[in-house]
């Protein structure tokens, strides 16, 4: 690890300014002695866009500020890229263009990276603790010299926070980003740090998210945060929002393994905004971390959780099924006005739970995830829900493959349909992701569901069936979609403890 000491920069950014962003990223770079060179990439947190999402990505007056100013400061770039996968089955094309990042693009110059429609290549690991001995990205992220990470300043309902280090789980595309993304998703993302390591960061916290991620509570914080070391960075947006980060695992493993430090003394803060004055303007923000038993207290929707199947390591699963039901269940009160009054009651269990399930006659009982066991009598029928967990050690990422959307809500709608005079019903998976909660839950509750929204069908399915051509030219052509081994590499991995 290097011995510079880190540098975090809090600056006033009152509003979406595209201006003010360049200025204040042009001095940064600056100040940090930072010039971007040879393939530059910048990587925002675009998860979803929309106007249900509003709040939930990198805004694209940032991102242009942020590019205007790499090209103010060029040190010989020789692309300047951004590259993102957004949430899980939606095409990134399309989150490109509703959050307006074309526009970003065709305004500045920059070029695009899918990563879902990217080779993707193996990275090996082998430092002590790892998941894993091997985890794939896509080859511009492998290959960058510059890299830059433009994340949003939110909660998260399964690591707390989501700021610089968890922007990192939008290197991977789907086949690969579901792989450990369970009750170890802090040491997944954790893993992650060892693929490449930014040489800037730069948050978008102008308007913070506070409670989720997929649609969370606007907050306006009116800052950007800027700095030169991700451990950093992140522990000083978690004393901003007064979180401890050695609570928030993937930061205190990050520190720990030599990425940097999460201790304030030994960070160089500094900007326009005291910390303290930052802290004020964040008083009361809400975090992630609620279970799932808590998030639906008083409403139609009772929800049970047993231990996950390493219960030796967490009695709950924060990184799997459970946080993803709180997302769909958000979305589908944000898309459908009279979703809450017209949904029956329903029961959602996961884990191995083994205490009583209190379903009336017509009341619906769900078991999410492969991990879900129970045995019981359930409107007089006696039920016994095996877990099909599959142990991590059988999960290989060279074999992985990709969930279609489509496929998904044929799936779906046949379990549904088949399902339909039982008292319950089994959604498989290892996490059930939120687009196939969605999904069900539209299906058993009536209400409104996102993916047929009829005016943005016509632009969802042609940025799918980009993609789907994309992938599938690049195989016709004998290009790999997937490659083992090291690949030539940029912005490599730094020398640090435990590697």
């Amino acid at each position: 690890m290097s011995s510079k000491r880190p540098t975090v920069l809090l600056h006033d950014c009152p509003g979406y300014d595209v201006e003010r962003v360049r200025a204040l990223v042009r001095a940064g770079l600056d100040t940090l002695g930072l010039e971007p060179r040879g393939r530059t990439l910048v990587k925002p947190n675009l998860v979803s866009a929309g106007k249900l999402f509003q709040n939930a990505h990198t805004r694209a007056e940032v991102m242009e500020g942020v590019l205007l100013a790499l090209k103010d400061r060029d040190g010989g770039m020789s692309s300047l890229t951004v590259g993102e996968r957004c949430g899980i089955t939606i095409p990134t094309r399309y989150v490109f263009e509703h959050s307006g990042m074309n526009g970003v693009l065709a305004r500045t110059g920059a070029a695009h990276s899918f990563f879902e429609e990217e080779e993707q290549v193996e990275i090996p690991l082998s430092h002590p603790g790892r998941l894993r001995d091997r985890i794939f990205v896509p080859k511009p992220v492998a290959t960058a010299d510059f890299f830059v990470n433009v994340p949003k300043f939110k909660s998260h309902p399964w690591t707390t926070v989501t700021f610089s280090m968890k922007n990192y789980i939008g290197l991977q595309d789907d086949r690969h980003r579901l792989i450990d993304h369970d009750h170890r998703l802090d040491e997944k993302i954790a893993d992650l740090q060892y693929v490449v390591q930014p040489q800037l960061v730069v948050i978008d916290a102008v308007i913070a998210g506070e409670g989720r991620m997929l649609t969370p509570i606007p907050r306006a914080l009116n800052l950007l945060v800027l700095g030169d070391n991700q451990p950093a960075v992140d522990a000083v947006c978690c004393a901003i929002i007064g979180v401890d980060p050695r609570t928030v695992p993937h930061v205190r493993l990050a520190a720990e393994r030599g990425f940097g430090p999460i201790d304030l003394s030994a960070i160089d803060v500094r900007g326009d905004v005291t910390l303290e004055a930052a802290q004020a303007r964040a008083k009361g923000f809400q975090v992630g971390l609620v279970r799932v038993e808590k998030y639906f207290e008083g409403t139609k929707i009772t929800a049970y959780a047993g231990p996950p199947p390493e219960p030796e390591r967490t009695d709950y699963c924060w990184g799997g099924c459970p946080g993803a039901i709180e997302e769909t269940v958000e979305i589908l009160r944000l898309f459908d006005t009279h979703f809450e009054a017209n949904m029956p009651r329903l029961h959602v269990v996961f884990g191995n739970y083994q205490g009583p399930i209190d379903a009336k006659p017509g009341e619906k009982v769900v078991f999410i995830g492969d991990c879900a066991q129970w045995r019981g009598t359930l409107q007089g029928q006696p039920v016994a829900i095996e877990s099909t967990y599959e142990p991590r050690e059988t999960k290989d990422p060279r074999t992985a493959t990709h969930d279609d959307l489509y496929a998904k809500m044929v799936e779906v709608g046949a379990r549904l349909a088949v399902t339909r005079h039982e008292p319950f019903l089994r959604l498989s998976g290892c996490p059930v992701s939120v687009a196939e909660q969605v999904l069900a839950l539209a299906f058993l509750t009536g209400a409104k569901n996102p993916y047929f929204e009829k005016t943005e069908i016509v632009a969802f399915n042609k940025a799918y069936v980009a993609w789907r051509a994309k992938v599938a030219a690049r195989r016709l052509a004998g290009h790999p979609y997937q490659s083992e081994g090291p690949t030539e590499r940029g912005a490599a991995r730094p020398e640090v403890g435990g590697a």
